[in-house]
C-alpha cells in the first residue's frame, strides 16, 4: 500500500454514519436479508447504522428517499441494496446514476470482477454503482445477500472511512 493511502486512512474518521436503504417491491422488515447483512457487517467494521428503510422500486420514491437521507447531517453515506439488475422494475441504477456528481467507476468494475470469481458470467448482470453527492457517499448494491456481503467485506468496510475523508477535504 502506498504511503499516502496509509496516511489518509490514518486521518480518516474512525466511524462512518451509514443509512441503509433496501429497494424492493417484495421485501419487508422481516425478509430484508440484504439490509440485515449491510447493517451487521458495517457495525462489525465499527461503523454506525443511523437509519434503515425499505422503499418500493419506483423511481420517484427512490429519489425522494435518497434526497432526504443525503440531506441528514447525521448521515455520511447511504448504502442501497436491490433494484440494480436489468428487469423492467429495476430502477435503482438510473436514479442513483443521475444523482451522482462524481462516479467511482472502479467500485462497479472491481465489484463485478470479484463477483465473477463467485458467480461466473452472471456478474455482467450487476449494475452496482458508487460515487458522491456533494460531500456524501452513495453505493448501490444488488439485492442478493451474497453480493452484499462481497461488496461490504471486500470494498466498503475497508475503504469507506477513506472515501468519507476524501469527500470532506476542503469542505469545512
Amino acid at each position: 500500500m502506498s504511503e499516502s493511502v496509509e496516511r489518509h486512512r490514518e486521518a480518516a474518521p474512525e466511524k462512518v454514519r451509514v443509512a441503509v436503504l433496501t429497494i424492493s417491491d417484495t421485501r419487508t422488515p422481516e425478509t430484508d436479508t440484504g439490509g440485515d447483512t449491510i447493517e451487521e457487517l458495517m457495525q462489525k467494521a465499527g461503523h454506525e447504522v443511523v437509519s434503515r428503510g425499505i422503499v418500493k422500486d419506483d423511481s420517484p420514491q427512490i429519489r425522494t428517499t435518497l434526497v432526504d437521507l443525503l440531506a441528514r447531517p447525521n448521515v455520511d453515506a447511504v448504502i442501497t441494496t436491490g433494484g440494480t439488475g436489468i428487469a423492467s422494475r429495476d430502477n435503482t441504477y438510473e436514479v442513483v446514476e443521475r444523482m451522482i456528481e462524481k462516479k467511482l467507476d472502479g467500485f462497479g468494475e472491481v465489484f463485478r470482477m470479484l463477483s465473477y470469481e463467485e458467480v461466473g458470467s452472471a456478474a455482467i448482470l450487476s449494475r452496482a454503482i458508487a460515487g458522491s453527492v456533494g460531500i456524501k457517499f452513495i453505493a448501490s448494491l444488488p439485492g442478493s445477500r451474497n453480493a452484499v456481503r462481497l461488496a461490504i467485506e471486500k470494498l466498503l468496510a475497508p475503504e469507506i472511512n477513506h472515501i468519507v475523508f476524501e469527500l470532506r477535504k476542503g469542505a469545512q
